[in-house]
């Protein structure tokens, strides 16, 4: 583990130790990949590994045996592997875990009467695989079959409240993986041209995204997704996901561009909005109102400032261009942790009631969808500094860089 590294790992366990304390928890199980980042450090693969983290600031991983080299990398002070899988025999995920799982409560000392925190709640996770599983009702199961004495306490509010503010070394993971959309953005521009699909947009997006990871030192897994949508389709780009077709872009079109990328576990949320050539007079209307919105935004963005009136900052621009109705979703959401989870603190909404704090990451993304025309959005990715907004995505800030021929 490099020196940064175990320097964030002081910091966030620092941090979650005193919130295990105010809420009087033993002892916290995780198993979310998220929340195991979170706790360890360690971004697992195939969703199998467990996270233990003592009211002491000791935290131990569970993790499969084909991912030990990966979790050695995190903050964990001991590492425990093992087989989910062999030709002797079938198991399950509950039957691997529940021998290391009990060595683990053993060594901890986590006695009868201690409090022992799961999370209980539903939460939006970025796939950190293909498949990878889901294992939260047979592992509350298992605490209590391993800890009869031991009494459980949903700790969801407190993961969310803990995920909503980045450790420095947190916030330069998610930098880092804002300079490989950058460097996507910057390069695929270039290729949006008439005639191309929105598929084939995508690709070359996402080529330019992956090729970045080979000259990317100290990291273990960097990628993401892109999607593309265009003309009328772009309409749809407010729904809750993205859809990429084969819709073939004309002279006029708005292409809309979305990247989610990834730093081992540290995500982004970033939209850009391209015109295949010069802008007619109601799309220079539209560019304008939301570098206006975007501007008013990054304004009232400072620690203590209510989520909510930031929203309403750049809400009120769009309404005063007459675009109020056709802004169809919140500002912004927590992004860090979480890549597209609406709920993931700070919710910057009108009915938020969240109060941003310093270190604070997501995105702002003002936005113009019209029916039968496409949509417009600008979607950067944010920190609250002791000051106010750092831009985290700083590139193609200007109407004009958007403007393809």
């Amino acid at each position: 583990m490099n020196e940064a590294n175990r320097k964030s790992g002081a910091d966030r366990t620092r941090l979650l130790v005193a919130a295990l304390e105010k809420a009087k928890i033993d002892l916290l199980v995780c198993h979310l990949p998220i929340n195991v980042l979170l706790t360890s450090g360690y971004w697992p693969i195939i969703g199998a590994s467990l996270s233990l983290l003592t009211q002491e600031g000791e935290v131990l991983l569970i993790v499969p045996e084909d991912e030990k080299d990966f979790a050695r990398e995190s903050w964990a002070d001991r590492v425990i592997t093992f087989n989910p899988a062999s030709l002797n025999e079938l198991k399950t995920i509950p039957d691997a875990v529940r021998e290391p799982l009990s060595q683990a409560v053993s060594d901890l000392n986590i006695g009868p009467g201690k409090i022992v925190g799961f999370e209980g709640e539903p939460v939006c996770v970025p796939s950190s695989y293909v498949a990878s599983y889901s294992c939260n009702v047979w592992l509350i199961d298992l605490l209590r079959e391993l800890m009869p004495f031991s009494a459980l306490l949903s700790a969801s509010d407190l993961l969310a409240e803990l995920r909503a503010v980045l450790t420095p070394y947190e916030i330069s993971r998610v930098q880092l993986a804002c300079t490989i959309a950058a460097h996507a953005f910057e390069l695929g521009r270039d290729d949006i041209q008439e005639g191309l699909s929105e598929t084939e947009i995508a690709v070359l997006f996402r080529m330019l995204l992956t090729s970045m990871r080979a000259g990317l030192a100290g990291v273990q897994r960097a990628d993401g997704d892109m999607f593309c949508m265009s003309g009328p389709n772009s309409f749809q780009a407010f729904a809750s996901f993205q859809q990429t077709q084969n819709r073939q872009l004309c002279r006029g079109d708005l292409v809309l561009v979305h990247c989610n990328s990834f730093v081992d576990g540290y995500c982004t949320d970033i939209t850009r909005t391209f015109c295949v050539g010069p802008p007619d007079i109601r799309q220079t209307r539209m560019l304008e109102a939301i570098f206006e919105a975007r501007a008013a935004a990054l304004e009232a963005i400072k620690p203590g400032v209510k989520a909510a009136a930031v929203d309403g900052a750049a809400r009120t621009i769009l309404k005063h261009h007459g675009f109020g109705s056709e802004f169809k979703h919140g500002l912004g959401h927590g992004v860090g942790f979480a890549a597209i989870d609406h709920n993931a603190r700070p919710r910057l909404h009108p009915a938020s009631d969240d109060i941003l704090k310093t270190g604070m990451v997501f995105n702002i993304e003002p936005a113009i969808y019209i029916e039968g025309l496409g949509g417009m959005r600008h979607c950067d990715m944010v920190a609250v500094t002791e000051t106010g907004a750092e831009v985290l995505t700083p590139f193609q800030a200007k109407a004009s860089s958007l403007i393809v021929s």
